[in-house]
């Protein structure tokens, strides 16, 4: 009964920001539980390796090209999931930037709508477009990628502009889900502590004092696996999380404890 709530045989899902680190892991995740899986990418040639080697493990996959801060792109891409698979039951919202260590007063006008461009406009048009489908056939999930950065303020790197672009989407998440959840789609997301991506190279790899600040505030003394938000994301995406809705589920190491 509970392993049969996990599986997501005949279900249609679309993983943007897909063809790298988190998304990409997501994309995994869902295709193994039995998802045919659309990668919506900004980078075509980038989705597109992934895409083929999710193939080459007998996952059925596909990609198409996506900039999420088009909502005309948005709704085209929208247009042709519903053409081509008749229908949309999950989507995760994973397309995000962040360009850290700029001070508040150092931030300038590009910088800032940068980031809200893709991580609050962009997640939005999904939710959107998706969101309408989703609606018009009375169920959906959708599975919205914050951070940690959007509940606590993070050290050392000043960053006010992404802390302020995720939780807008934590905020958003809890709004659409009230709006949805009577006519049958469910909204939540998820709030990583650091993950190993490039996304967070600049600390990782580039950064040993900022790196280990990092792990210093984190009790179980490491970063993240994409992989291990990609399970997060499974469950919220399943029937075993058919109660769920609204909630920003922190995948945090404990950092968020201190």
């Amino acid at each position: 009964m509970y392993l049969e709530k996990l599986k997501l045989d005949g279900r249609v899902a679309v993983v943007t920001g897909g063809g790298q680190g988190i998304g990409a892991a997501c994309a995994q995740a869902l295709g193994e539980a039995g998802a045919k899986v659309v990668i919506a990418e900004v980078v075509p040639e980038r989705a597109q390796a992934c895409a083929a080697a999710l193939v080459g493990q007998g996952l059925d996959v596909e990609s198409v090209a996506l900039d999420v801060t088009k909502s005309a792109s948005v709704d085209a891409v929208a247009a042709k999931v519903a053409e081509d698979h008749g229908r949309i039951d999950i989507l995760v919202n994973n397309a995000g930037v962040a360009r850290s260590d700029v001070r508040a007063e150092d931030t300038s006008d590009a910088h800032w709508r940068f980031h809200m461009e893709v991580n609050v406009d962009g997640l939005f048009w999904c939710c959107r477009a998706f969101g309408r489908q989703m609606l018009a056939q009375g169920s959906g999930s959708i599975v919205n990628i914050g951070s940690m950065s959007g509940l606590i303020v993070n050290k050392p790197q000043p960053q006010s502009f992404y802390n302020a672009s995720k939780a807008a989407v934590h905020h958003l998440t809890r709004s659409l889900a009230a709006e949805w959840g009577a006519r049958g789609v469910r909204v939540n997301a998820v709030a990583p502590t650091y993950i190993e991506t490039p996304l967070t190279s600049f600390g990782i790899k580039e950064n040993p004092e900022m790196y280990k600040v990092w792990l210093d505030m984190t009790p179980m003394g490491r970063v993240g696996q994409p992989e291990e938000i990609a399970s997060v994301v499974h469950f919220l995406a399943s029937d075993a999380a058919s109660l769920v809705t609204g909630a920003i589920v922190v995948a945090d190491g404990g950092y968020t404890c201190w």
